[in-house]
């Protein structure tokens, strides 16, 4: 199992919208709102690496209202 979290920075206002969208995608398994540098974080679980990274390339980054994502991939070690 390939898991990944994803720290997203919106347009000012677009927080609730981009979360609504993030609910929509199958492997986004959970979803926060934050305070502080980003706006919200998305957990994605998926079967492998390929299926989690096309994901956030083609399922979460062109979300409308998303300015900027950064990417974090749990590895077990």
């Amino acid at each position: 199992m390939a898991t990944g979290f994803v720290l997203i920075t919106t347009k000012p206002g677009s927080e609730h919208d981009v979360r609504s969208s993030l609910d929509k995608i199958e492997h986004v398994v959970n979803r926060w709102m934050l305070f502080g540098e980003y706006d919200l974080i998305a957990k994605i679980q998926a079967d492998d690496e390929y299926t989690l990274t096309k994901v956030i390339v083609e399922e979460i980054r062109p979300i409308s209202g998303i300015v900027d994502t950064k990417t974090l991939l749990g590895a077990e070690i």
